[in-house]
């Protein structure tokens, strides 16, 4: 049995009534919102469903969920709800739309920095924060990311706005690391090595590279893969090939990485099926199908990565907890602002 999907692609949507046809409580069934595109996950809900009986529905959108989730308070028919990155998943919590997940079988397959100290996130998947080097300009095999400060990369760097999520979860694990002082004086180099103002998404990042106009940039690890394998796009096959992956820290601490994962709604009228799903989800075969799907790492261990991803090279991955990182994400916020970070390089 397939999942019911329902695609919503804005905030203002969630008053159709297509929306508000999901049923709340139904035997046999769990209902998720998901930041994850139906495609995406997909084949995991099926393999769910052909294991246990369970229905699925979606409803997908790329922003406003947490927020509909606790405007709909105690009526919310969510019971689960998949998103990406420590920053939206912590910002779940905050908002107070989760509750603590309660599963031995859970805790024995995620690492517990990967899992919130209270139970009201868990990662399901990892993907690391990387530097795409140019193959005809940059030689070198390795690198840091308190390297990227150093002024042999002036004009060289390109990277995505200071305040999205992924560079603040960056930047966050920096403050974590290095303490806030340290880390707004690193940034402020960083800025100074920038080819232009920060702007475009990962894979603009690439494209720039490859179009001369910087010869390092950083991105997430699943970019790779999606590039590699875009049929309808393919010049960003050409992009890919222009580039080669390195994975910072990897004689030291090793590098940052982030997660997808899962929150159980604090009013969650399926909650049983819930926990089932989200146990389901970090089992070896889950693990399996989820990363392989969208060129990410497995969160547990044992589970080996799919060959594409093997064949960028060995990730060590920072051990830091990422309710570390949750933690310094203000601080990291108030540092891109303090050193004007997306106004570029200083004059």
């Amino acid at each position: 049995m397939r999942s019911t999907f329902r695609t919503l692609t804005c905030a203002a949507a969630f008053t159709s009534a297509a929306f508000l046809a999901m049923p709340a409580h139904a035997d046999g069934e769990v209902n998720i919102y998901s930041y994850r595109q139906p495609f995406l996950i997909q084949p995991l809900l099926d393999a769910f469903t052909a294991e246990t009986g369970i229905k699925t529905n979606v409803v997908f959108a790329s922003k406003g969920l947490g927020e509909r989730i606790a405007a709909e308070g105690k009526n919310s028919p969510a019971d689960v709800m998949m998103t990406v990155d420590i920053g939206r998943l912590d910002s779940a919590k905050q908002l107070g739309i989760t509750q603590p997940v309660a599963s031995d079988v859970v805790n024995e397959n995620i690492p517990a920095h990967f899992r919130d100290p209270e139970g009201h996130w868990i990662g399901l998947t990892t993907r690391a924060r990387v530097i795409y080097a140019s193959r005809d300009r940059v030689d070198q095999d390795s690198i840091t990311y308190e390297e990227l400060a150093d002024p042999k990369w002036k004009g060289r760097l390109c990277t995505r706005s200071g305040q999205h999520v992924y560079t603040i979860g960056l930047i966050a694990s920096m403050v974590a690391h290095h303490g806030v002082e340290e880390t707004e004086e690193w940034l402020a180099a960083v800025r100074d090595n920038l080819a232009v103002k920060p702007s475009g998404n990962d894979r603009g990042q690439v494209k720039a590279i490859f179009a001369g106009e910087c010869d390092i940039s950083l991105g997430n690890t699943y970019y790779m893969g999606k590039m590699q394998t875009n049929e309808k796009e393919p010049e960003q096959k050409e992009w890919a090939a222009s580039v080669r992956i390195l994975f910072p820290n990897t004689e030291d601490r090793g590098s940052h990485v982030n997660i997808a994962g899962v929150v159980l709604a604090k009013h969650a009228p399926n909650k049983d099926n819930a926990v089932k799903l989200i146990e389901f989800l970090t089992s070896p075969e889950a693990q399996k199908i989820y990363a392989e799907t969208n060129f990410e790492y497995p969160v547990k261990p044992g589970v080996e990565v799919s060959e594409r991803v093997s064949s960028w090279g060995e990730l060590k991955p920072d051990t830091l907890p990422l309710a570390d990182v949750a933690k310094y994400r203000k601080t990291a916020s108030e540092l891109v602002d303090k050193v004007g970070f997306d106004d570029g390089p200083a004059s």
